[in-house]
């Protein structure tokens, strides 16, 4: 039994991951997030399909280092036995050009997407040494592979994400633990909700006449990623919905 410590559980691809994982008989699920409503619900819903998943959650910003220090130190001593990392939490503010971007909302996409990865990771790595078959997994993105108009600072903090990825790769191979990277597309979530900052409409517009991914997709993903035997190590995945080329070609019915 593996006990997979997920990110950014309370939406998205993070509770996707909850939910895909907790069909299979081999996962323990460990879930933080800041809102802890949405935590107890997740584990509410899992529990009506699946009732002998062991789940606990805790709420969890992973912006404040001293918070995260504390959250992974004080977990029962039946919950630190962490076997995989899923590094999920992350968003994305506002759509400007550089000269028009908001430096609070560059503070919060660096702080969340790149320290609060870098925070988690460091707390969580001396108890994946442990582990026989640890495993870290980071969710990037296709702005960790190029740079689109007007992504300037989302797509530095997904390419420090894609770097740390392979630095993760060479600094904890010594120890036996996995890493992968895995890079979505297009994926339809509260993702551009959270970017034009609670603009249902806008966000709307980004899927119009488009076939996005799901998190759900995402998610049986990391499944297969996790389900390689102990010789075979994804190190880098890109998924993209097949209307989309790159981070702006798409094409749209």
């Amino acid at each position: 039994m593996r006990t997979v410590l997920i990110t950014g559980a309370s939406s998205g691809i993070g509770a996707a991951c909850a939910q895909v994982l907790a069909t299979e008989s081999n996962y323990r699920l460990l879930l933080c997030a800041r809102r802890a409503d949405r935590l107890t619900s997740l584990t509410k819903e899992i529990h009506i399909l699946h009732p002998n998943v062991d789940i606990h959650s805790f709420t969890l910003d992973v912006r404040d280092n001293a918070e995260v220090k504390k959250a992974i130190a004080s977990l029962p001593p039946e919950w630190q036995n962490i076997d995989v990392l899923i590094n999920n939490a992350g968003l994305s503010q506002g759509l400007d050009a550089l000269q028009d971007g908001d430096t609070d909302d560059w503070d919060r996409m660096i702080d969340t997407n790149v320290k609060g990865l870098l925070y988690v990771s460091k707390a969580v790595i001396p108890l994946l040494k442990k582990s026989q078959r640890a495993h870290i997994i980071n969710i990037g993105s296709i702005a960790g592979k190029e740079v689109y108009p007007n992504g300037n600072v989302y797509c530095a903090t997904k390419h420090a994400v894609d770097a740390l990825n392979k630095a993760m790769r060479i600094d904890l191979l010594p120890f036996g633990i996995k890493v992968t990277a895995v890079n979505p597309g297009m994926v339809e979530t509260e993702f551009s909700e959270v970017r034009f900052k609670g603009d249902k409409e806008r966000a709307k517009n980004v899927y119009t006449g488009v076939t996005p991914l799901s998190g759900t997709d995402i998610a049986e993903t990391i499944s297969f990623v996790l389900s390689r035997p102990a010789h075979v190590n994804i190190n880098d995945l890109l998924i993209m919905p097949t209307a989309q080329a790159t981070g702006t070609v798409i094409v749209r019915n």
